[in-house]
Formats: C-alpha cells, sequence, structure tokens
C-alpha cells in the first residue's frame, strides 16, 4: 500500500512489507473456515492474534505492533473519501478487500486488537466471479485504487486495517494505515 503510506511502507524494506501476510477473514480467530460468499475458494489460514494484527503476526515486522501515539500520521478529513493504491509485487486472483477502522473508544496506548476495530468494514470490495480457477479477471489491476469514504462521527487518531483477501490461497494481506481525522 502506497499512497496514503502505510506504517509497513513507512517502516519496512519493500519485501518485507509486500510480505504481511495471514489467514483471512478477519476479524475471525479460527482456520480452516469457508467463504460464505465463494464456498469453492481455499478455506482460511490462521488469522493473526490480537496484538499481533500490524505484523500480521509475522516476527521480521513485529515493531508495526508497538501500540504507539506518534507513529507517522496520515491526514484526513472524517467524511472524506480516502484514495488507497496497493501496488502488486506479484499478481494474486483476489476475492475482496476490507477496510475496519478503530472504534471512537480505542486507547492507542494498547496494542492493535480485534475489539479496538468496528467489527463491521466501513468499505468491502468484491470480485464476484467464481469458481476462482475459472477467472483470470480476478486479478487485480496493478496499481488498484479504492476509494472509502470515512465515517463522519470520528476525529482525532484512528487506524484504518486494510485486508486484501486472496481466493485461491488460505491468506489475506494486511496493512494499516495511521490516520488523523479532522
Amino acid at each position: 500500500m502506497s499512497n496514503p503510506r502505510s506504517r509497513a511502507d513507512i517502516h519496512l524494506s519493500a519485501w518485507q512489507a509486500a510480505a504481511l501476510e495471514a489467514g483471512k477473514f478477519f476479524p475471525a480467530l479460527q482456520a480452516g473456515l469457508h467463504d460464505p460468499y465463494a464456498a469453492d475458494d481455499v478455506a482460511n489460514n490462521t488469522p493473526p492474534v490480537d496484538g499481533r494484527i500490524a505484523s500480521a503476526g509475522l516476527d521480521f515486522a513485529s515493531s508495526l505492533d508497538e501500540p504507539r501515539t506518534d507513529w507517522a500520521k496520515h491526514a484526513a478529513r472524517a467524511g472524506q473519501e480516502l484514495e488507497i493504491t496497493w501496488h502488486m509485487h506479484a499478481p494474486h486472483k483476489t476475492r475482496r478487500w476490507n477496510y475496519f477502522l478503530t472504534t471512537s473508544s480505542w486507547d492507542p496506548k494498547k496494542p492493535l486488537a480485534r475489539a479496538q476495530f468496528d467489527p463491521t468494514p466501513i468499505a468491502t470490495i468484491q470480485n464476484a466471479a467464481q469458481p476462482y480457477w475459472a477467472h483470470d479477471d480476478l486479478i487485480p489491476s496493478n496499481p488498484t485504487v479504492h476509494r472509502v469514504r470515512l465515517p463522519e462521527e470520528h476525529r482525532g487518531y484512528h487506524v484504518l486495517l486494510a485486508v486484501w483477501e486472496i481466493a485461491d490461497t488460505g491468506n489475506a494481506f494486511y496493512q494499516v494505515i495511521d490516520l488523523d481525522l479532522s
């Protein structure tokens, strides 16, 4: 994710930022779940545990999980449409992207956990073609740009979690963007 810059893009090498991969279907905790929309997609691997969400549970990226208030923040307005750009290092048959925002009562002094995010995404971009093995149109353009409307009621420091779910593996790519909403 290059625009706005994610924590990974700012603090990790390019290969590390592109490798933040863990089980799909956040906020689920268990592995082996099938997609209710696309039952033929590959079942999920284990999603990252609470406190390891920003790093996708990967040790080389564990610094991204630190509960700090001094992360570089992208300035945005509550209610605005935020343009988000993904650059793909490798093509993947994609089922969907989900965007989750921290709740109005989240605590930035605590590690990112499911309870800190609204369980309902503020935006979902879903690819409909099924089954995944019969459709090359599930491979997104590179770059891919989404426009995500930020909630009106959120102000101040928030974290946007972007989860890019892959159809033909059990994984998703995880990225977080720190926002300063006015």
